[in-house]
């Protein structure tokens, strides 16, 4: 397949910061104040923590200066962050809700995909352009074969809640397409955090790139956002994975020709 993925080792450094079991006396959120606290990883906004009474997380400009310090608490990454997260539940409600009105109406017959001799290519992005190149510090679970087959790749994170809601329509679509599809969850998070995530399950292959050369690279400004690449390592679709029903995903496979 002529897909430019890149294995890298040796990297540290992530866009979340985990914490490697930071304990507590006390923690003060406002007016709350927690009492055996064991801090377990900390994003740009917020921390999370286990405490006497149970889970729970909190937003780090709740914090004591001090603290803010000592979890690195930057206001300006803070307001860029939530800015994402904006951004990307704004993207979800409106893939849902092109769904709904879709579903509502007859399906129109689906219109023919470009194939690489009907070259059509929408300025500024890579559709039916060759892929960018994805760089993989580590595979979290077993390295994919992606020889001769499309892969979606999905740029996801943790704290991203339109993320987390697109998983299970991943696994269909990892499940019913596996003879022909890979599909991989790429997140510039580091190990610990994605780990620490299990709900939902996630049924398909997970990597992480924690220095954000293929999000880089791809253009990546709001999550989720996937690509779906030939085995010529051509972009067949990017966008939302919620608007990549099964019809949609079914006719961009059967398009393709060797």
């Amino acid at each position: 397949m002529i897909l430019r993925l890149i294995f890298l080792t040796g990297f540290v450094g992530s866009a979340l910061w985990a914490a490697d079991e930071i304990t507590l006396p006390t923690l003060k959120v406002g007016s709350a104040i927690y009492s055996n606290v064991t801090v377990t990883s900390v994003n740009a906004t917020e921390i999370y923590f286990q405490h006497s009474r149970g889970l729970a997380n909190a937003k780090l400009k709740s914090l004591e200066p001090e603290l803010q310090e000592k979890f690195h608490y930057d206001p300006e990454k803070a307001s860029a962050a939530q800015h994402q997260e904006a951004d990307a539940n704004a993207r979800y409600t409106q893939a849902a809700q092109e769904a709904a009105r879709a579903s509502s109406t007859p399906e129109p017959e689906p219109e023919p995909v470009p194939v690489e001799n009907e070259p059509v290519h929408i300025p500024g992005s890579f559709l039916n352009q060759p892929a960018p190149t994805l760089v993989i510090q580590k595979w979290l679970t077993e390295q994919p074969d992606v020889s001769g087959k499309f892969v979606l790749v999905e740029f996801w994170a943790t704290w991203c809640g339109p993320c987390r809601r697109s998983i299970p329509h991943l696994n269909e679509l990892s499940h019913k397409f596996r003879d022909r599809l890979v599909v991989i969850g790429l997140s510039d998070e580091n190990e610990a955090t994605v780990r620490r995530m299990t709900s939902p399950t996630i049924d398909y292959t997970v990597a992480i790139d924690t220095q954000n050369q293929s999000f880089g690279n791809a253009g990546i400004t709001a999550i989720p956002h996937a690509l779906v690449i030939d085995p010529k390592g051509i972009v067949r679709f990017e966008g939302h994975p919620g608007l990549l029903d099964e019809p949609r995903l079914l006719g961009i496979l059967n398009s393709y020709k060797e």
